[in-house]
């Protein structure tokens, strides 16, 4: 594991790493329709993933637990099968006119962690692929940790 200090050189000296300096995703998913439709389908996701069954074979896609819901907010746990690191996630709901954009943000609760190979990114993507939505995503490695070398199949 990398410590600030060292990925502050790495990423000065090389851009290897130029995302957040905690391991974090923030993801801003559109669509035309209505946001309860959106947020009805990611709290079911959520509650069909909360057992252990999706762990299967090296598999995240289980441990999620719901925390709290509003109308456009929803508060999220998952926890890594492997590791066992929780992550926070939160999903917030803005209906324009006809469109709802979803600004999804998922972060680990462990301080130290600066690098996840994605695995934040994929706590929310498994979440709306899973809930078979297909929205417009605007995601990039400066807001999302190693966003870029994510491997959703396996995180």
């Amino acid at each position: 594991m990398l410590t600030l200090s060292a990925l502050l050189v790495l990423c000065a000296a090389s851009c290897v790493f130029c995302g957040p300096f905690h391991a974090s995703c923030s993801v801003v998913w559109n669509s035309n329709g209505n946001c309860d439709y959106f947020h009805t389908k990611i709290v079911n996701q959520i509650k069909a993933w909360n057992g252990t069954s999706g762990c299967a074979n090296g598999g995240e896609k289980c441990r999620y637990s719901l925390v709290s819901q509003s109308r456009y907010q929803i508060n999220a746990t998952h926890k890594n099968a492997n590791t066992h690191y929780k992550d926070d996630l939160n999903f917030n709901f803005f209906q324009i006119s006809y469109s709802c954009s979803i600004k999804g943000y998922s972060t680990s609760e462990n301080p130290n962690l600066v690098l996840d190979n994605g695995t934040n990114y994929c706590n929310l993507y498994n979440l709306i692929t899973g809930a078979g939505l297909e929205l417009k995503e605007s995601v990039s490695d400066p807001t999302c940790t190693q966003f870029s070398i994510a491997d959703c199949s396996k995180y």
